[in-house]
């Protein structure tokens, strides 16, 4: 038997007395094996240990010291000629994006100083660099001494 009272009728929700039967809970029995007879080899997985930790790269910064190995590689000289070639060429890169000269430098690109602020510790800049799909990754060709 049900009624309904006030505060649960303004829920419109009935409430039931204290006369209904209570129910009995059903409780399932603890899984103590799983048949894995039916189903299908590609689906079960294979437990493997892993040896070894592969490095996560957090940034793909080019630094100096990469910059100079990758020039050493490219154009065969020794790594003691290309550091001055390269701090030199980065130095006077430096002074023309402190100028805002626009520059065309392939197989880079075109490079041009879209706006500049100046801060506390230095100078931000905002470049716009497009370059040629075709030259994109293609090395110079570099003289050998047969040549």
């Amino acid at each position: 038997m049900t009624t309904t009272s006030k505060s649960s009728a303004k829920r419109g929700l009935p409430k039931t007395t204290k006369s209904a039967t209570k129910s009995t809970a059903h409780v399932a029995e603890p899984v103590t094996e799983i048949d894995t007879s039916t189903t299908p080899a590609g689906i079960t997985a294979e437990p493997s240990v892993v040896e070894t930790l592969s490095p996560v790269v957090v940034s793909n910064e080019l630094g100096k010291k990469e910059l100079f190995e990758l020039v050493v590689a490219r154009s065969g000289m020794k790594k003691k000629d290309v550091k001055p070639v390269v701090e030199a060429m980065l130095a006077v890169l430096g002074d023309a994006f402190a100028e805002q000269r626009e520059m065309n430098l392939q197989p880079l690109g075109k490079m041009k100083v879209q706006r500049g602020k100046e801060l506390p510790d230095g100078r931000a800049l905002v470049l716009k660099l497009r370059q040629k799909s075709a030259r994109l990754n293609a090395a110079p060709s570099v003289p050998t001494a047969a040549e």
